[in-house]
């Protein structure tokens, strides 16, 4: 990159870090574009050339967050050897990622933003975290009765680009992902504190049952 682009993308990438402090302070409300501007002695207007408006820059923020948490995953699965320890691999990996940083779990898993809808291609970098799942999951041999379920999950499979995989590994991945964000979001939230229970127990036992299920198909 010439000056010019690598001093814009300095200030793009200045503008984003000054996003996510404020979204962890305030949350999703809290995110100003003006007052990121005087953060940065520029004004609010100045930053409308790097970000078209403040669901643009959410929108990175949004993507950047689904692209990390899915090279986490990926990265975790490949030292993987065995379905079971790649789901291990995975499901904590992901835990610990949400855990290092809530607030940006929180942006993607949490509650919707009032008025805001996410384009299309952030679900490209959200679906790269499904795939992973679905290469821990490992061949699938066994035979079964076709279900309502499975012409829904074949055509889930198709609309996110997972092509080849069967109704039972895409309901896998998908009970996967469903079981271990059931527990994060709470955790995140942090709604164990006064119940007594230990939070990554109840993730580990998790975990084991999810590999449970899946060896006994």
């Amino acid at each position: 990159m010439d000056r010019r682009q690598q001093y814009r993308e300095q200030t793009r990438q200045e503008a984003k870090r000054i996003a996510l402090d404020q979204l962890a302070e305030h949350g999703t409300a809290g995110i100003s574009v003006n007052a990121i501007g005087k953060r940065m002695g520029v004004t609010g207007p100045a930053l409308y050339r790097y970000f078209a408006n403040r669901d643009a820059l959410l929108t990175e923020l949004i993507s950047d967050g689904y692209l990390d948490l899915a090279d986490t995953a990926e990265t975790a699965v490949a030292a993987g050897t065995t379905p079971a320890e790649r789901l291990r691999n995975a499901a904590h990996a992901i835990r610990a990622w949400a855990l290092d940083a809530p607030h940006r779990y929180l942006l993607l898993f949490g509650t919707p933003v009032p008025g805001y809808e996410a384009p299309a291609h952030t679900l490209d970098a959200a679906n790269r975290v499904m795939a992973a799942l679905l290469t821990a999951a490992g061949e699938d041999t066994s035979a079964g009765a076709e279900e309502p379920l499975d012409r829904q999950l074949a055509g889930w499979g198709e609309r996110m680009g997972n092509h080849g995989h069967t109704p039972r590994q895409l309901h896998w991945a998908l009970t996967v992902w469903t079981r271990l964000h059931g527990l994060l979001s709470l955790e995140v939230a942090d709604q164990f504190r006064h119940s007594g229970l230990d939070p990554d127990l109840l993730f580990h036992a998790e975990v084991e049952a999810l590999v449970a299920c899946w060896e006994s198909r």
